[in-house]
């Protein structure tokens, strides 16, 4: 019975890195667009602000102080 779960288990595990791969280049990716763009970040805010909240104290966590005002500065501005 063994021999028989043996190509299942492989399947399974391949699923899983593969899932675990694609969460981690996302994840990347989403970090990076939020880091370059101030713009995308306010559309973070509007649809997703639970996400751009993770970023702020990310950044800020790394030492990176500011954005966040600068954020707010620039699109109360832009209302106006």
């Amino acid at each position: 019975m063994s021999r028989t779960m043996e190509p299942l288990a492989k399947k399974i595990f391949k699923g899983v890195l593969v899932v675990e791969l694609v969460g981690v280049f996302g994840a990347y990716f989403l970090f990076n667009k939020m880091n370059t763009s101030q713009d995308f970040r306010q559309t973070m805010s509007k649809k997703f602000p639970f996400i751009l909240e993770v970023y702020y104290k990310s950044i800020e966590q790394s030492g990176m102080y500011g954005v966040r005002e600068q954020d707010q500065e620039k699109w109360l501005n832009s209302k106006n």
